[in-house]
């Protein structure tokens, strides 16, 4: 049977997952979300995740949600398949490899996903973005990324000279955050654009990046 994923192209928890199935180069079938009309909160959808957020995972009688786990999942049990996102080989390499994919979502990700919030999101809902919100965000941002920097002068990728999940769940949040006014955090660390240059660069994320058309008039 194969993978269904619940979400949509433009989502950046579904492009997290989405560039994992691409990395592994496996075949899935994505089943639209309507959030407009609030299917995500209809009790069809609640029986698959109760939270009512996209994405879901469905491999057979297995139901996942939250897109992190899900790759985790993915990175699993396609270890042998496409690029090993784990690095299941080594056990040193998988514990960095661990260690990074903390630092993402306890430092990197509640930063600049307040600054997407306020800058993509608010607007949408005729709301206005609350600036002073963002600079606190944009500080909070430039500290992680000043580690990066240092982290990067000595590796290719985060974990070690190679591509990792770590590296992966970047993408989606900050490619979005390079069309804000502020890519410059980005940009102005040299060893942090090598980076993203490189990552953002992947087959299997520039396939993704086409659907993200989130803030696109």
């Amino acid at each position: 049977m194969a993978l269904k994923l619940h979400g949509i192209p433009m989502s950046t928890c579904t492009t997290r997952v989405l560039t994992c199935l691409h990395e592994k180069g496996l075949d899935f079938e994505l089943v639209p979300v309507n959030l407009f009309a609030g299917e995500h909160k209809q009790p069809p959808f609640l029986a698959k995740n109760p939270f009512g957020q996209i994405p879901v995972l469905e491999d057979g009688d297995l139901t996942l949600f939250e897109s992190r786990a899900i790759t985790a999942y993915l990175a699993e049990k396609y270890k042998e398949t496409g690029c090993d996102l784990l690095r299941h080989n080594d056990l040193k390499e998988a514990a960095l490899v661990k260690v990074w994919l903390e630092v993402e979502s306890q430092h990197y990700h509640p930063a600049i996903y307040q600054i997407v919030y306020q800058f993509f999101v608010l607007p949408l809902q005729g709301k206005t973005a609350d600036q002073a919100i963002i600079d606190v965000n944009l500080e909070k941002l430039g500290k992680v990324l000043d580690v990066y920097e240092a982290r990067l002068g000595t590796t290719k990728c985060l974990a070690g000279d190679f591509y990792s999940l770590a590296d992966l769940h970047h993408l989606s949040y900050t490619y979005y955050f390079m069309k804000t006014p502020w890519a410059s955090l980005i940009n102005s660390r040299p060893n942090v654009k090598t980076w993203w240059e490189d990552i953002s660069s992947r087959p299997a994320f520039k396939k993704v990046a086409e659907g993200m058309t989130f803030g696109e008039k």
